[in-house]
């Protein structure tokens, strides 16, 4: 009997050692040692054996039982290894190749020029100042001298949350409130995102960027803001750029001005990108009125200043040739990768 049993344990062991893959291992396994294995079999014949022999021969085919399982669990391991060491040299890498070249993004170009213009301030001694997006009505019109009834309100198409709270239409708020809680002398620009109620064209958004600016102490004249004005679009468009200042009227400033600079493509002698007029309006500029000054809780009797504020995207419409400002948002990468 014992012999059966031995015999049982070596063709299992060889079956065992032979299997090529897990799943005629399991099988071999479940035909020597299942429910219905062969060694298990064995295990039924034990009540028909003389009681003086049922003990050596339970004993035999527990010890084949656990031999087979031995051998079981290591051809399992050399298995697993097996197909960890196939899986590896499948999926190994010759590192010396070249490597598949990644596109790599760049800059917007309203961000390229916005931070070109905020370097060129803050090179001139400004701070960097920001505000909220969602704006009182009294910063962004009544500090401003603008009025319930003037025109101005209108003319900026303000997206209304409800009577007392809006989308800036401009960033001067935030300088208005630069001015209530620092005193003179101030020298900062503000910048970032506005909002009017406008159709987008080839010439505007509803969702845009302005930098503004302003200089607040004793003995600030138009002169300085001349010059100051001048130094920008020298640093912007080159030495030979010329400025010129045309009157305008802006209620938060006075005197006002319109800022135009000669044309950087032809110099002043006129062509299609300043459309033969040889200059190009680039921002708005003044002396900040007196009742602004007063409502910010600035004696306009002793100290003076002026401000200005100019819309990136035009800036960056000029700067970059562009003909369209929508184009600068249509996500469009063959027209981006041109920046």
């Amino acid at each position: 009997m014992s012999e059966a049993i031995q015999k049982l344990q070596e063709q299992a062991g060889q079956a065992l050692t032979a299997a090529p893959d897990r799943e005629r291992l399991a099988a071999v396994r479940r035909e020597y040692l299942g429910k219905d294995g062969l060694l298990t079999r064995q295990m039924r014949r034990l009540r028909e054996l003389p009681q003086e022999e049922r003990s050596a021969f339970g004993a035999a085919v527990n010890a084949a039982k656990r031999r087979i399982e031995e051998i079981f669990e290591e051809r399992e391991k050399l298995l697993a290894e097996k197909r960890l060491e196939e899986r590896l040299a499948s999926e190994r890498i010759d590192v010396t190749l070249p490597s598949t070249r990644i596109q790599a993004g760049h800059t917007h170009p309203v961000t390229q020029v916005m931070e070109e213009i905020r370097e060129i301030f803050i090179g001139m001694g400004y701070e960097v100042v920001e505000g909220p997006e969602v704006e009182y009505d009294y910063y962004n019109f009544e500090a401003l001298n603008i009025p319930d009834d003037h025109p101005q309100r209108e003319e900026q198409h303000p997206f209304n949350v409800d009577e007392n709270v809006l989308l800036r239409t401009q960033t001067t708020p935030v300088e208005i409130r630069v001015m209530e809680r620092q005193r003179p002398p101030i020298c900062a620009i503000a910048s970032g995102r506005v909002f009017r109620a406008q159709e987008a064209d080839p010439g505007n958004l509803p969702n845009f960027h302005q930098i503004e600016g302003i200089v607040i102490d004793k003995h600030i004249t138009f002169s300085d803001l001349k010059g100051t004005m001048s130094a920008f679009a020298r640093h912007m468009w080159g030495d030979l750029t010329r400025v010129r200042f045309r009157p305008y009227k802006y209620p938060y400033n006075e005197p006002s001005a319109r800022v135009d600079v000669s044309c950087f493509r032809c110099g002043g002698a006129g062509c299609p990108v300043c459309g033969g007029a040889g200059w190009i309006e680039i921002l708005g500029c003044g002396m900040i009125h007196p009742r602004v000054l007063s409502m910010s809780g600035i004696d306009p009797d002793v100290y003076s200043g002026f401000g200005f504020g100019l819309d990136v995207e035009r800036i960056t419409m000029l700067k970059m040739e562009i003909d369209d400002i929508r184009l600068l948002y249509e996500n469009d990468e063959s027209f981006l990768s041109q920046f």
